[in-house]
């Protein structure tokens, strides 16, 4: 992605997982919360929310789901994904959980890790997080907190880049692609 330039640089990223921070802190009264990030770039996004958060709420949890064996579309796939595992140390029931994922698209990732996270425990609510938010529905999903909305082509598509996992933090526009 040398070519492009990103629509948000580190410091943009940066900001706005903050002020997903902020708005989280502000709208949750109790003491039952938990970040569950979505494997693989919503895990970076919930630890470093966990890392901002942690210390106005004690009590909180983090926890990862993996949502390969809940994806709608694993035989329309060339290459099957790896399986990774989903890792909740805590008991899910009652808490107040944030599902993290890096962008919102179609709302099928985040169908998939709904149905995976009820797995483990039920939930007293299940909210949304998402860096980025781009039309393009395909379910009646919403995030609940949202760093950035962008409003890109069809044929577009947005990649998050967390230097967890790529090496930098960067978000981008490409053009066409297969989605991961």
């Amino acid at each position: 992605m040398p070519d492009l330039a990103p629509i948000l640089s580190k410091q943009d990223v940066t900001q706005r997982i903050e002020r997903i921070a902020q708005a989280i802190q502000e709208r949750f009264p109790g003491k039952d919360l938990a970040l569950v990030g979505i494997y693989r770039r919503g895990v970076p996004l919930a630890e470093r929310l966990y890392t901002l958060l942690k210390p106005h709420f004690p009590d909180l949890n983090i926890g990862r789901v993996d949502i390969s064996l809940y994806r709608d579309d694993l035989k329309a796939l060339e290459i099957i994904p790896k399986l990774i595992g989903s890792e909740l140390s805590f008991d899910l029931d009652g808490k107040h959980v944030i599902l993290c994922d890096e962008v919102l698209h179609t709302g099928r990732t985040a169908r998939a890790a709904l149905d995976e996270l009820l797995e483990y425990g039920r939930p007293q609510k299940v909210e949304l997080a998402v860096l980025v938010d781009r039309e393009g529905r395909e379910l009646p999903i919403a995030a609940d907190y949202v760093g950035e909305r962008v409003t890109i082509k069809p044929e577009e598509r947005i990649a998050v880049r967390f230097v967890e996992v790529d090496g930098e933090d960067a978000v981008y526009v490409q053009q066409g692609g297969a989605r991961r």
